[in-house]
């Protein structure tokens, strides 16, 4: 078709040399996924750098879950509430449509997120359209549309218009025969959920566009994230979570996982901060594209006697779940995020006690943590 070569050949014009210092001999024309538009085999992309007076213009997929709402507004304080741009496929409430831009986005829907890049000059793409692990479980096949296929999609957009990436990792992404305690950036994965199985496709894929195309891709394999305003989303981390909604409003909170099942934990303040600055991390100062980031680590038994500090008689009962438990049990006790602090000063604010007290705060338990106080 004479347009597409036209773009194909405006393209090759645009690109600044090869990636990595390698060569670029003349190859066949390759065809990578199935969007309508393809990346010549050829084409290399480069990371655009953004000055204060160029702030970036940001994409947040599925920004309706647990972390897009929280990250937009910590965005918008630092980039403007108009170069911050929401969406998902399902209606916002009339508070987050009224706290800056939301436009409807199907990360299935390719030619739908490339109307979106070009009509609102995205520079940014955090992409957290996703199916959790318990979730994906229940529903495989529509894990491996949103958590694979959508991906594609993404990744061959954010080459095309020349964005820096950022998706989200998890421990999900581990699985038995990984080391556990701690777990480093590198080491075997081969989780056992498609949740996990897609997030290491994604790592992988995101590797291979950065090193092959210049795609600027970024990474962070998130511990269990724990948000005092969101509601759970069928993660295997989730009671971590509910146990706070449960022990103020009945004072008593049933377990699906035994109470000395161990995983890494973070409170969502720090998550949103590391994910922000490991996006503004200067590019030379990342010997990764993929990083473990942690804060704590803890068990259900553990977090409940740290709650029964501020609720008194507060009491937790045990009903597991052998789906999440299974899951759990594959997953690391511990992250090695090591080379996140050294690589770009990664450092976490909230441990256990201090969680707690501000979990507990937010849902209406004041006179009772002060009292305990």
């Amino acid at each position: 078709m004479p347009v597409v070569r036209t773009l194909q050949r405006a393209v090759g014009r645009m690109v600044q040399g090869p990636a990595c210092g390698c060569g670029t001999a003349a190859r066949p024309r390759q065809l990578l996924g199935s969007s309508p538009w393809q990346i010549p085999a050829d084409a290399n992309f480069h990371s655009a750098s953004f000055s204060e007076a160029d702030r970036p213009r940001v994409l947040i997929t599925g920004g309706l879950g647990q972390l897009g709402v929280g990250l937009a507004n910590l965005l918008r304080k630092r980039f403007g509430k108009d170069n911050v741009i929401l969406s998902d496929i399902r209606k916002p409430s009339d508070h987050v449509f009224h706290s800056g831009p939301f436009v409807y986005s199907d990360i299935l829907d390719y030619k739908n997120l490339r109307e979106i890049v070009v009509n609102h000059r995205v520079t940014w793409v955090f992409h957290y359209s996703a199916l959790l692990s318990a979730a994906g479980e229940a529903n495989v096949s529509l894990a491996r549309a949103i958590n694979i296929t959508g991906l594609h999609n993404v990744l061959d957009v954010a080459a095309e218009h020349n964005l820096r990436l950022f998706v989200p990792s998890t421990i999900g992404a581990f699985g038995p025969t990984s080391p556990r305690n701690p777990t480093p950036d590198l080491c075997t994965q081969r989780p056992r959920t498609i949740y996990g199985v897609s997030k290491v496709h994604a790592e992988l894929m995101g590797e291979y566009y950065h090193y092959r195309y210049g795609l600027d891709f970024r990474c962070l394999r998130y511990p269990g994230i724990i948000s005092a305003d969101s509601q759970c989303g069928g993660g295997t981390t989730d009671y971590a979570v509910q146990i706070f909604h449960d022990a103020v409003k009945n004072g008593k909170f049933e377990c699906y996982l035994k109470p000395s099942t161990r995983l890494p934990m973070m409170y969502i303040d720090d998550c949103l901060r590391a994910t922000l600055e490991v996006m503004e991390a200067p590019a030379e100062a990342l010997s990764l594209r993929t990083y473990n980031v942690n804060a704590m680590s803890f068990s259900p038994e553990e977090v409940a006697q740290e709650v029964l500090k501020h609720i008194p008689g507060f009491q937790i009962t045990y009903n597991v779940d052998s789906v999440r438990q299974d899951i759990a049990d594959s997953w690391p006790l511990n992250f090695d995020d090591s080379n996140a602090r050294k690589d770009w000063g990664w450092k976490h604010d909230f441990d256990l006690p201090e969680l707690v007290m501000t979990m507990l705060s937010f849902h209406g338990s004041d006179s009772r943590v002060a009292q305990a106080n």
